[in-house]
C-alpha cells in the first residue's frame, strides 16, 4: 500500500510540474511576461516548482479518493448486470472515439504554443485517459437510467413499484394494475423471483401451492400488454430478501409493494415508501355513515347478550343490537356508530323493525 501511495505521489508531482511548465510556455507565447532568456528560465523554474508542490500536496486526497473508487468498483463488479456490463464496454469504445477526436483538436491547438512536439507527446496520454473515463461514465449513467434498463425505472415522474413475494402471491396487485389506477414501472427483482421459486419447490403442500400461485400470477402479468413489468437482474451480496428490497428501493427511489407487516415497519423506519395492499383494500371499502339503512343477514350470535353479527360483502363486521333472534334471516338495520380499529372497521347497528316498534 505504501509503494502504491508513493507511485501515486510521484504521478501527481510529475503532473503538477508538467502543468506548471506548460502554463509558463503559454504565458511566454501570449507575451504576458518578458521574453528575456533569464526571466524565461526563472519563470519556468518557479511555475514548474509550484506545480510540483501543488501536486505533492493534493496527492494524498486523490489517493484516498482513488482507494474508495477502487473499493466501490470491486464490490460493484460483483453486482453488475449484463446491461451495465454492456453499457460499460460501450462507454469505453465511445470514449476512445471521442478522445481521439479531442486529441486531434488539442494537437492543432497546442502545437502553436509548444516549442517542440515532445511536450504534446507528454500530455496526449492524459487527454486520452480523462476523456475516455468521462465518456464511459456518461454512457453508463445514461444507459442504466433509461426505463427499458430498469435502473431509475420511472415514467412521467411516478416512482417504480417493486413487488415483493407476498404481494405477488396475494394476487390483488395484478387486478389493481389492470384497472389502470397505478403509474410507473413494475419491477420484480430477481432475488424475489428466486424466493417464490423456492416456495414453489417446498415440501409443504400449502407453501408449494402459494409459490405456484405466485408464479402463475407473474406469468399472467408478463404476458398481458396491460402490464409494464420487468424482471430486474440487480442483486446484493449480503442480507435477506427484505434487506435487499430496502436497498434496491433506496437506490432507485422506488416504492415497495407488500403485504408483509414486518417489512412494512422496517422500510418505513428507513424512509422507504411502502404501498400496502391491505391498506389499499381497507381504503376502498364502501363508506357507511351513521343513520344509513343496510340489508344484512344475521350470521351468528355476538359476544354480548342478545347481539347478532352479520357481514357486508367486503367482509366488514356488523354488530346488531338485539339481533340474536334474527339469526339466519335478512333484516334491515340502521347504522348507529362506526368503530375503526387496527384490525379493521366495525359497524354497530340496530334492527329497523325494533326501531319502528319503539
Amino acid at each position: 500500500m505504501q509503494f502504491l501511495k508513493l507511485l501515486f505521489a510521484l504521478f501527481f508531482i510529475f503532473l503538477g510540474g508538467l502543468t506548471g511548465y506548460l502554463f509558463s510556455h503559454l504565458l511566454n507565447h501570449w507575451d504576458y511576461v518578458s521574453q528575456s532568456r533569464t526571466i524565461g528560465i526563472l519563470q519556468d523554474f518557479v511555475l514548474t516548482s509550484a506545480g510540483i508542490l501543488v501536486g505533492f500536496l493534493i496527492s494524498p486526497y486523490f489517493f484516498t479518493w482513488f482507494l474508495n473508487i477502487m473499493e466501490s468498483l470491486t464490490k460493484g463488479l460483483e453486482k453488475l448486470s449484463m446491461v451495465e456490463i454492456t453499457a460499460l464496454a460501450g462507454g469505453v469504445v465511445f470514449g476512445l472515439i471521442v478522445s481521439s477526436f479531442i486529441v486531434y483538436l488539442m494537437d492543432s491547438f497546442l502545437s502553436s504554443f509548444l516549442r517542440s512536439s515532445s511536450g504534446m507527446n507528454l500530455i496526449r496520454p492524459f487527454f486520452i485517459i480523462f476523456s475516455t473515463l468521462f465518456c464511459t461514465t456518461l454512457v453508463v449513467m445514461i444507459t442504466t437510467r433509461l426505463p427499458m434498463f430498469g435502473k431509475g425505472f420511472k415514467q412521467k415522474g411516478a416512482s417504480p413499484k417493486i413487488l415483493d413475494s407476498s404481494a405477488i402471491i396475494d394476487g390483488r396487485i395484478a387486478d389493481t394494475i389492470e384497472t389502470g389506477f397505478t403509474e410507473g414501472g413494475i419491477l420484480v427483482p430477481k432475488f424475489v423471483l428466486e424466493e417464490i421459486q423456492k416456495i414453489a419447490d417446498s415440501a409443504d403442500p400449502l407453501k408449494r401451492n402459494r409459490g405456484r400461485r405466485g408464479l402463475d400470477i407473474l406469468n399472467r402479468m408478463r404476458q398481458s400488454k396491460l402490464f409494464n413489468i420487468q424482471i430486474m437482474e440487480k442483486d446484493f451480496p449480503d442480507g435477506d430478501v427484505d434487506a435487499k428490497l430496502i436497498l434496491l428501493a433506496k437506490e432507485i427511489q422506488g416504492a415497495i409493494v407488500t403485504n408483509d407487516y414486518n417489512l412494512n415497519k422496517v422500510a418505513q423506519f428507513q424512509g422507504v415508501q411502502i404501498l400496502n395492499i391491505n391498506d389499499l383494500a381497507q381504503a376502498l371499502k364502501p363508506v357507511v355513515l351513521p343513520g344509513e339503512e343496510i340489508n344484512v343477514q344475521v350470521i351468528r350470535e355476538g359476544k354480548e347478550y342478545g347481539q347478532g353479527v352479520g357481514y357486508l360483502d367486503d367482509g366488514t363486521m356488523i354488530v346488531i343490537e338485539n339481533g340474536k333472534k334474527y339469526i339466519g334471516d335478512f333484516i334491515e338495520v340502521e347504522v348507529s356508530s362506526i368503530l375503526q380499529t387496527s384490525a379493521g372497521k366495525m359497524i354497530f347497528a340496530k334492527p329497523k323493525a325494533s326501531l319502528s316498534g319503539s
